[in-house]
């Protein structure tokens, strides 16, 4: 039996900046059962502050620790072990790891979905210090994202390059990490088969969350495309956030 829901933000909750039709309802009817939730997300372009004022301001009723992000399970991962990362991430996140660029000497490589700073200039330096031994630290590895209507590159393509050039394999902090869900789930105080994640993505979302040991459930918005759910078919399957908390919650 369901006693807590994860949710995916982008693609799940809003497309665009724009209220998906039915979700702000659906989160509030999962509030309105009880359920403890966690939106857990890879976002790596907004700090958890700025998704929070975003959400807000599409008519979610959430608490700013409800938001559970691959930036902060990184700043938790390196804090906790005293590494000086070079991070390669997207201006727009700056100001959640600011004391740490400021670090001189880097040990640690730090990706995160860096846009335009994705050139061979940056890629260069963090090559060499992987070959330095530094470890490469992801804060995710999906494919490719949705915005404005197409799909966009993501962190993942990058990761995996720098992966094949410095003969490493990355530790990944955010989603389809187990470690990820983990974290989400002991700020719930629930076990893996009593939580329904809730996502957009086959892999990092409904894969990653049944490799954890949680219920999956696929929406077919956002990055969804056709015959993803042959991939997880033993997912649930809804066509929206609206229908999955109907159907499932």
């Amino acid at each position: 039996m369901t006693q807590a829901v994860l949710l995916d933000v982008s693609g799940v909750l809003y497309q665009d900046s724009v209220p998906l039709p039915g979700s702000v309802d659906a989160v509030a009817q999962l509030q309105a059962k009880g359920y403890p939730l966690r939106l857990v997300t890879n976002t790596s372009r907004l700090t958890a502050a700025e998704i929070h004022r975003q959400l807000s301001g599409m008519g979610y009723v959430i608490e700013p620790e409800q938001i559970y992000s691959a930036p902060r399970a990184m700043r938790h991962y390196l804090e906790a072990r005293g590494l000086r990362p070079y991070c390669l991430i997207h201006r727009n996140l700056e100001a959640e790891f600011a004391d740490l660029l400021e670090e001189p000497s880097p040990n640690a490589v730090v990706i995160g979905d860096a846009a335009e700073r994705f050139d061979y200039l940056h890629l260069e330096r963090a090559f060499h210090l992987l070959l330095e031994g530094a470890p490469l630290l992801a804060m995710g590895i999906n494919r490719y994202f949705r915005y404005q209507g197409a799909l966009r590159l993501d962190a993942g393509p990058f990761v995996r390059a720098l992966e094949y050039a410095a003969g490493v394999e990355a530790l990944v902090l955010g989603k389809p990490s187990a470690a990820f869900f983990q974290g989400a789930l002991e700020e719930l105080g629930v076990q893996a088969p009593q939580a329904l994640m809730i996502g957009d993505d086959v892999e990092g979302d409904v894969l990653g969350a049944q490799k954890a040991g949680l219920q999956g459930c696929l929406v077919q918005t956002g990055k969804y495309r056709p015959g993803d759910e042959a991939r997880a078919p033993n997912a649930l399957l809804a066509q929206d956030l609206a229908e999955a908390v109907r159907r499932y919650c």
